[in-house]
Order: C-alpha cells, then sequence, then structure tokens
C-alpha cells in the first residue's frame, strides 16, 4: 500500500511513571498525543490509568476515566482516530466493555487468541508469575459482539502465528461482521513467550492473512525493532510505535516522549517511498465510516503528506 497508517502507543500497562516517562493523568495524554499526531500518527492506542495518587503504574476499567482522557485527546488532535484497549485476564470483561460504550472508540483491540505469557530472567527465575493471558473464542466473541453494538473497528492482536491463522476462521464464521470495517491484523512480535521481533517470519506472516485485510505490526524491545519497523513498511505493513512498545530510537538513545519515536517510524515509510496517511486516508483504508465528533477533517501535518 502507498499510504502508511501511523498508530502511536501512548502509554501502556503496568509501566511505573515514577520510573519511566509514561503519561498518565489526561493533560499528559493528550500532550504525548499531540507530539504524536504532529509527527505523523493518525491513530492513537490508548490505555488507561489509575488517577489516584502513587496509583499511576496500575491500569483503570473506570468509564469516566476513560471519558476524560479520551476527550483530552480528541480536544487535542482534532479527528484522530482513538483506538481503546481491552485486554484483561477472565471472563469478565464489563470494564473494557462499559469504557467502549462511554467512549466509543472507532477502533479497540481484540486479542485474538490465548498465550502462555512467560518472561524468564538470566539467573532462571521468573520475571513474573508465569501465567495465561485467555482469549477462547467465547470471549472474542462477547468482545466483537459489543463492537458491533458501538460501531466500533476491532484490531486483531495476534501474538502468535497460531493466532493469526485463528483469525481467517473468525472472518469464515462470521464473527467479523459487516460494517464493522476491513479484517486488520496487529503482528505483535518480541514478547517473550510469543513471536520473536524477526525480518524473516514477518515476511511470511502476509500469507496467512485474508484476502483484503489490512496489517501492522507491535514490535516490543529496544533499538532492535527498528530493521524490523523499516520490513514492515517495505512489505506494505502498517506502522505502530510509542511508549508502551519502547523508549529507544535506533541509535540507542532513550526517547524523550512518542513524539521523537513517530517521526522515527515515519521515517521508516518514507524511507520505503510510502506517504503517511492522514485520518481521513486512514479511515478509508480500514473501511471506518465517518461518525460525528470523531471525524473532522484535518489539514496536513508535519509527517503527514500534502
Amino acid at each position: 500500500m502507498d499510504k502508511a497508517i501511523l498508530t502511536c502507543a501512548l502509554t501502556g500497562v503496568l509501566t511505573n511513571p515514577k520510573q519511566h516517562p509514561v503519561p498518565v493523568t489526561p493533560a499528559q495524554m493528550a500532550a504525548e498525543a499531540r507530539a504524536a499526531f504532529e509527527a505523523g500518527a493518525s491513530c492513537m492506542h490508548v490505555h488507561l490509568r489509575m488517577q489516584e495518587e502513587g496509583l499511576g503504574h496500575m491500569p483503570s476499567w473506570d468509564p469516566d476515566v476513560a471519558e476524560t482522557i479520551i476527550d483530552a485527546i480528541r480536544a487535542a488532535c482534532p479527528g484522530v482516530i482513538i483506538n481503546l484497549t481491552t485486554g484483561v485476564m477472565g471472563k469478565d470483561i464489563s470494564g473494557p466493555a462499559e469504557c467502549i460504550r462511554r467512549v466509543r472508540p472507532e477502533i479497540a483491540a481484540c486479542n485474538a487468541g490465548s498465550l502462555n505469557y512467560l518472561k524468564i530472567k538470566e539467573d532462571g527465575n521468573w520475571a513474573w508469575p508465569p501465567m495465561i493471558f485467555d482469549n477462547q473464542v467465547s470471549k472474542v466473541q462477547a468482545f466483537l459482539d459489543v463492537m458491533e453494538e458501538t460501531g466500533t473497528h476491532p484490531e486483531f492482536e495476534c501474538f502468535d502465528v497460531g493466532i493469526v491463522r485463528s483469525v481467517g476462521m473468525f472472518v469464515k464464521a462470521g464473527m467479523l461482521k459487516p460494517g464493522m470495517g476491513n479484517a486488520e491484523y496487529n503482528f505483535v512480535m518480541g514478547v517473550a513467550s510469543g513471536m520473536p521481533c524477526d525480518n524473516d517470519l514477518l515476511a511470511l506472516l502476509p500469507r496467512w492473512i485474508v484476502p483484503g485485510a489490512v496489517w501492522q505490526t507491535t514490535l516490543i524491545g529496544r533499538s532492535e525493532i527498528w530493521p524490523v519497523h523499516q520490513k514492515t513498511a517495505e512489505l506494505g505493513g502498517m506502522l505502530r510505535t510509542g511508549l508502551e512498545d519502547t523508549f529507544y530510537l535506533p541509535n540507542g538513545d532513550r526517547a524523550r516522549g512518542n513524539g521523537d519515536l513517530i517521526e522515527e517510524l515515519a521515517r521508516c515509510a518514507r524511507n520505503a517511498g510510502r506517504e503517511i496517511a492522514t485520518p481521513d486516508e486512514a479511515r478509508s483504508l480500514l473501511g471506518l465510516q465517518p461518525r460525528g465528533e470523531n471525524h473532522v477533517h484535518t489539514p496536513a501535518r508535519a509527517g503527514a503528506a500534502p
């Protein structure tokens, strides 16, 4: 594809803001989103944090928090596409479901399969207690039902090759309803127990997506992720980065914020001969329908083609 959609993953989950410069408050989230928007990001992937003093490292599923943060981002970035996280352990999806209903994002993450979520230290001890990130088909369907209700487009998060292949089965089974946009895959690479961040593997993955689908990569790591971002751009994938995924620029320096990271991502797209999609162009590529206050025509930005 000639146009590249840039997504900024603003803050992530559990990273302690006292140790790393991740945004937490509505004002911080809006400022980081604006910097990324000006650098070319059309889409903001949003995690929500508790707003109480000392709890900014903990996730929140309070719809009031969701509304305040999303309103601040939309005000700072007119016309931006909101992509809301949904990832929870267990069967109870009421928290993310109510947040989706409150803010009606144009896109929401839809984790498409289960994974043993593991990380081990050099000394052989677990970095955290082994856990299962459970996303059985009934849970995926429950999220898709909420997204259909709110007119939200699902972005299928794929942590392993079998999960990529499962999305094709979801589409064949009719779980992606008409009006929910084109099938969209997010290849998540770099989780220790999932797909490695590897150019050779990346080159194989698009053969297992459904015809007409859009795909992007989420690459987790340090400076070693940037050659894979470049490969994504060259293969026609969409591009995502942000403080959720990395703190590091291609030269190994720490990024000052999300704007620095999106500038580098835009450079990857341009190196591949691709232009940066505006929000309106991104909507068209994803098959999204204009919706009220979410759809505001935006002028060209620094990272976007005029």
